[in-house]
């Protein structure tokens, strides 16, 4: 009895860990080091079966976890490899192929809402390790210690991005027309879509508009 109950708070305790923490577990020794755990824990429940259908169900979340964070790095990953200069890109397309932010969307709101939606995407792929990494490597830095693990994780560096992004894409946005009335136009609109985002909840996207 004490055996089961002992077990019940180890799988407790997992359940919590490798949802909270998936990046604990995606080296092979970790890994390992969990399925000897749970192999053990499964023998304390082996006339009803009850604890190795919960062990099961959490290492396929697990795996599905580690395989939805993996494939989002991928992505993450070819986005950060170098781009040729956009400067001449604009250059050698034909004045006429070549739209601005109005053309393609001049409504504030819809574009407060697109901005939103990119928002939380990237908002909902930061996770607790995320912000443990930065803890540590603060700590290393303050005791003088080498990390090799600092850039485990891109997600916080890839929101860092977004905002950067978005502020240049403005700036762009602004400069790039010829005409002093038509760049107040694409002011004025930039900043009523910074009111929008403001309205929504989205103060990200609204101070790097501004």
């Amino acid at each position: 009895a004490k055996l089961k109950s002992f077990a019940a708070k180890i799988i407790q305790l997992l359940k919590e860990w490798t949802e909270t923490f998936p990046y604990d577990f995606q080296d092979e020794k970790s890994m390992k080091e969990l399925k000897e755990i749970a192999h053990r824990i499964t023998q304390c429940d082996e006339e009803n079966g009850t604890v190795k259908k919960i062990i099961s169900q959490m290492t396929q979340n697990l795996l599905m976890a580690l395989s939805a964070r993996s494939q989002y790095q991928e992505i993450r990953e070819k986005f950060r490899q170098p781009v040729t200069d956009k400067g001449t890109i604009l250059k050698s397309k034909p004045q006429s192929t070549q739209k601005d932010i109005l053309s393609v969307c001049c409504d504030p709101l819809i574009l407060a809402q697109q901005l939103t939606y990119i928002e939380l995407e990237r908002v909902s792929n930061i996770y607790p390790e995320d912000l443990m990494q930065i803890v540590s490597h603060m700590d290393s830095l303050d005791n003088h210690k080498c990390r090799s693990d600092v850039t485990k994780t891109y997600n916080l560096e890839a929101y860092d991005n977004w905002f950067n992004c978005l502020s240049m894409l403005v700036a762009t946005e602004i400069c790039r027309v010829v005409k002093k009335k038509q760049r107040t136009r694409m002011v004025e609109f930039f900043i009523d879509v910074a009111r929008e985002c403001f309205n929504i909840g989205n103060f990200n996207s609204m101070m790097a508009i501004i």
